[in-house]
């Protein structure tokens, strides 16, 4: 959320000298699919959240033609484990592995009052119109372990260079909104009902990765309510590693190359 994949160039290209091919893009409301279709920080007028899945399968399907017969592997982060969590609940049969960098847990009692607020924002304000209150309920607690902050954004990351880059990106940060928020609640609901979780193929291997200190994962403890989820429905082969000190960004941190270095590894180890 509120970032672009141009931000993950480093990491492309370190996949590739590990002889992968690597795709990526910028969701609906994101970077230039945003600038390009005039939405930044707006999904759609309706089931936003399914259908950047959809758009997740249609970049599939363009692997697929591109590549005949090589395995696939997804790797989403933040938001994006959010959404690679729905494509395997409907289209986990297409992938050979996913990876879920920074994900989160069910937000339960809380993204369904979000979501009220959310509506009642909807109907007052428009959808498309930017909501600094649904954004401060998601974000306003994140910096609180990271005291005293030096920005907005210390959550992030401890790699101030980092931290600075994303907050002079013009295409990162900003205040979202009401109708994306609406979608993103929605998709959290979806995405943790036992129901759908047990359409995940059985065989699917899926690694979790995350910080030890990631507000997203409430610090390990929304991994690991996820990792539990994925065992319960009896999934095969789920694994996680948590980072000591490292926080959302770990594809950022200061530890990058042990981060890169284990997926890199896990893939490996992952192929048919």
């Amino acid at each position: 959320m509120a970032e672009h994949i141009q931000r993950y160039e480093s990491f492309a290209h370190e996949l590739v000298s590990h002889h992968c091919i690597v795709y990526g893009n910028d969701h609906r409301g994101h970077g230039k699919t945003g600038i390009m279709n005039n939405s930044l920080g707006y999904f759609a007028d309706q089931d936003g959240f399914e259908k950047v899945v959809s758009d997740m399968v249609y970049l599939t399907k363009i692997i697929e033609k591109e590549n005949p017969s090589v395995p696939i592997f997804l790797l989403g982060h933040s938001m994006g484990s959010f959404l690679s969590r729905r494509y395997i609940q409907l289209y986990g049969e297409k992938l050979t592995g996913v990876i879920l960098s920074g994900t989160g847990g069910d937000p339960g009692f809380l993204g369904k009052i979000g979501r009220i607020i959310a509506g009642r924002e909807m109907k007052n304000k428009g959808q498309k119109t930017p909501s600094p209150l649904l954004n401060k309920l998601t974000f306003g607690s994140y910096n609180k372990g990271f005291r005293p902050n030096r920005t907005e954004f210390d959550w992030l990351c401890s790699d101030e260079t980092e931290v600075d880059k994303y907050i002079a990106d013009p295409f990162c940060g900003g205040v979202f909104t009401s109708g994306f928020f609406n979608d993103l609640l929605k998709g959290l609901e979806i995405i943790n009902k036992p129901s759908n979780i047990m359409s995940i193929p059985l065989e699917l291997p899926i690694y979790l990765i995350s910080g030890s200190k990631d507000p997203v994962g409430s610090n390990t403890k929304g991994v690991m309510k996820t990792y539990q989820a994925f065992k319960n429905a009896g999934i095969k082969d789920v694994n996680y590693k948590f980072y000591d000190n490292a926080r959302h960004e770990i594809l950022k941190e200061i530890n990058k190359e042990e981060v890169i270095t284990d997926i890199i590894n896990w893939i490996n180890n992952h192929l048919n």
